[in-house]
Order: C-alpha cells, then structure tokens, then sequence
C-alpha cells in the first residue's frame, strides 16, 4: 500500500506540473524555426507587402495625388493602343527569352557534366561570368556592340559584304536586341540550377538503363528530364517573374524605342510615371504584371504539387 501511496503521489506531481513553462516552449521547433525567420519575415514585409499595398493606393489617385479616382486610371489604359502593345511586347519578350535561356542553359549543363570533375570548375566560373557582370554594366558593352555608328557586329557583316543591320533603329531588330542580350545574361542562371540537378541524378540509373539498350534519347526523356522536372519548372517561374519585371536592359539599350516598339511593363511605367509625372498611372500599369505572373505561378506550382502528390 505504501508503494502505491508513493507511485500515485509522483504522478499527481507529474500531471500538476505545467507544461506551457517557457522551456518546453522554446524546445519545440516549429517556434525556434518560426523566431529564426522572423527577421526575414518583418524584411519581407517591409520592403515586399507594405510597397504592394501602396502602390494600389496610388493606382488609385488622380494624376495630381489629391483625390480618389478608383479605377479610373485602368479603364483609362485599356482604351489606349499603346498599353496593349506593351502588353503584347512583354509576353514577347518574356516567354521567347525565357525558352531560349531554358533550353541553351540545358545544352550546356549537359556539355558541362560531361567534363572531368577535375575540369568543371573552371568552365563553370567563365560561363557564370555574364550572369555575374551587373545587367547595366554588361548591356552597356552590347550598346557599344549595336551602336549603328561603329558597330563591332556591321563592322563583321559589312566586311563580308553585307549591308549593315539597324540593331536598335528598327522594330524588329531592336526587338531581337534586347531578347538577346536577355539571354546572354541569363542563360548561365539556367546552366548552373540545371547542372546542380544533374549531379543529383543517380548514375545508377544510367547503368540500367544502358544494360537495358536505351539510346540517349530514352535516357533523356525517361530519367534526365522526369528527375530534373521540379528544378526546370521553379527554375522557368523565377526567370519569369525576372524577366517580366526586367528594366535595364530595355532602358540602357532602346529606351523603349523605336516609337515605343520596345517598350515592357517596367519601363513604360517609368516613362509615365517617372518622366511623365503622372506616379498613379505609372502605378497601375506597373500592377498589371500581378495578374499575369499569379497565373503563371499558379499552373507551375500547381503542376509540382501535383507531382509531389504522386511520389
């Protein structure tokens, strides 16, 4: 009896012992993962959510910011021409470059893999250069290259007979410039994330799959591009969001020109609302890439849960 005396009394002690203390509290790591990133969180908030808000605010002043106009400085750009050719011009330039980043970034991840071990790392850090180089300074150099005066590029072609081409003086061209030089700089953005994620790949699947008589095609289709899956589609959404937002290429290298031919969401919305002195205007049309990417991310994302579901 006195044993039984002693267990009931340690287990009324046990169960009447609070556990909220503060000690317990901390040890669970949901609330020290929670006050680790707090910081970011609050920076997040402060530099991301509280500018959103602010410039819907904007979008919804008058031209001299004293009074409430509601949506009136939307309706307004959906009757002018020019808001749809930047439309029409961004989902251009954004989707064509991100393809071709996409797809040159997997040819030479794949170029790079296939080097030693030994040899990878130098190659890496050379073709890492143009992403490194900051966008004004590098798009700088290929103003020099397109400069319809003494162009290096009409230099070459007119030494080989040809007719000098107005990179920056015609729609077209000024067009593929600017798409261009998009993709010099980010394709080993592309190259890098995509050669990460062939290096996770097991070799042993290759070994099978060659014991079995898979051509490279096979392998390629049936174990490199289903392992690599997630990475090219979180790779293709952030280049996106990028490029859509992309503002110095445009402006260094066409200002938008000619006859605003050039001209993406980021930089016409300077030109109105910076140049222009009209800052709601330039609000509203800068919050039209909101909808456009939150689709995107929307199918992309939903898309890898998808996946993740099945595995």
């Amino acid at each position: 009896m006195a044993n039984i005396a002693v267990r009931d009394r340690a287990a009324f002690a046990t169960t009447s012992r609070p556990r909220g203390s503060a000690r317990e509290f901390f040890r669970q790591k949901s609330t020290v993962a929670f006050f680790f990133t707090l910081p970011l969180i609050l920076l997040i908030a402060i530099l991301v959510i509280y500018p959103a808000f602010y410039s819907v605010y904007l979008a919804m002043l008058s031209k001299r910011m004293d009074r409430f106009v509601g949506w009136s400085n939307f309706t307004f750009l959906f009757t002018r021409e020019t808001f749809w050719m930047v439309v029409k011009q961004s989902c251009i330039f954004a989707i064509t470059a991100v393809i071709f980043k996409a797809i040159i970034g997997f040819i030479v991840a794949h170029l790079v893999h296939a080097i030693p071990n030994e040899g990878q790392r130098k190659w890496r850090g050379m073709l890492l250069v143009p992403w490194v180089i900051p966008p004004a300074l590098s798009t700088l150099a290929w103003l020099w290259l397109f400069d319809p005066s003494y162009s290096a590029f009409n230099y070459v072609i007119v030494a080989l007979g040809g007719d000098p081409i107005p990179w920056t003086g015609h729609a077209l061209w000024a067009r593929f410039s600017v798409i261009l030089v998009n993709i010099w700089i980010g394709a080993p953005f592309f190259m890098i994330m995509y050669l990460a994620a062939l290096k996770s790949v097991p070799a042993e699947l290759y070994e099978v799959a060659a014991i079995d008589g898979a051509t490279w095609l096979q392998k390629l289709w049936y174990i490199t591009l289903p392992m690599m899956r997630n990475i090219i589609a979180i790779t293709t959404l952030f280049s996106l969001i990028v490029t859509f937002a992309n503002f110095d290429i445009v402006r260094i290298l066409t200002a938008g020109g000619p006859i605003d031919q050039t001209h993406v969401f980021a930089t016409w919305a300077f030109k109105l609302g910076i140049e222009g002195g009209d800052i709601p205007l330039g609000a509203s049309i800068s919050l039209f890439m909101v909808p456009i990417l939150t689709v995107a991310a929307i199918f992309i994302l939903r898309d890898i849960n998808k996946r993740g579901e099945r595995i």
